[in-house]
């Protein structure tokens, strides 16, 4: 799969780097990285963009201006790209207006696209979390989120101590965050490592944004640790003491 990366600063570049670091074989990674002074609608692309762009399957879109994503078909139909990937950790950069109007124009060129809010809720099948899940059917999208996106991991735990021996990373989040969480897991007891992940999380750090996200109602980097989190709490679980409390007595099983 070639695939095209577009960034603009800090946050996309971090994503490259761990893209690169874990992609897997066949992969071929290309970045352009746009211009940071952009008009928020950009009326001619042709006066920001590169006269040439390699060859992509997929563009993955991490720019941090509003003015990318309106760059976004132009760019598809320079390289031939089929599928366009447009993440949202921070809906300054991509309002949801502004999303809808790239996908219908993304559409109308026969572009398949997604807009996962955040990055890290992105799976084969769909994106966005909670009451806000979208499904979503493209197979070069798909390949991706077998290796970026929400995060997954196998966690074994030791039945004698409770506590977290191994995890593995089946999918990591694009940001390398799943990496670095699965790390520092181990000799974390059950009962304690779903609140370590999420510390663990923000800690790395997250970079969704802090700011109270209208779709939520809460911020993106806490729905991205919820992820994390609940991911971990799955695994632990059947190690994890359960305490039964009845008026007047507690016992714990």
């Amino acid at each position: 799969m070639r695939i095209l990366i577009i960034i603009s600063g800090e946050y996309g570049q971090r994503h490259v780097n761990n893209i690169q670091a874990h992609r897997p074989e066949g992969w071929q990674v290309e970045v352009w990285k746009a211009p940071r002074l952009l008009p928020a609608i950009v009326d001619d692309p042709e006066e920001f963009l590169p006269p040439n762009l390699p060859s992509a399957d997929l563009i993955l879109s991490l720019g941090e201006h509003p003015g990318v994503a309106t760059l976004l078909p132009d760019i598809a139909k320079m390289t031939g790209a089929r599928s366009v990937l447009a993440p949202i950790d921070n809906a300054l950069w991509l309002p949801n207006g502004l999303a809808l109007q790239v996908e219908g124009w993304l559409k109308e060129q026969g572009v398949a696209s997604a807009f996962p809010k955040p990055f890290c809720s992105l799976t084969e099948t769909t994106f966005n979390a909670l009451r806000k899940k979208r499904p979503y059917s493209d197979p070069l999208i798909a390949e991706f989120a077998r290796y970026f996106g929400q995060p997954q991991f196998e966690i074994t735990c030791d039945p004698a101590t409770r506590q977290v021996t191994q995890v593995t990373v089946l999918r990591d989040a694009c940001c390398g965050c799943a990496r670095y969480v699965a790390d520092r897991l181990v000799g974390i007891g059950a009962d304690d490592a779903q609140q370590e992940a999420g510390m663990l999380h923000h800690h790395y750090p997250c970079q969704a944004t802090m700011g109270v996200d209208p779709d939520y109602s809460d911020t993106l980097m806490h729905v991205s640790g919820h992820l994390m989190a609940e991911e971990v709490a799955r695994h632990v679980a059947p190690y994890r003491r359960v305490q039964v409390i009845v008026p007047g007595i507690k016992s714990e099983g």
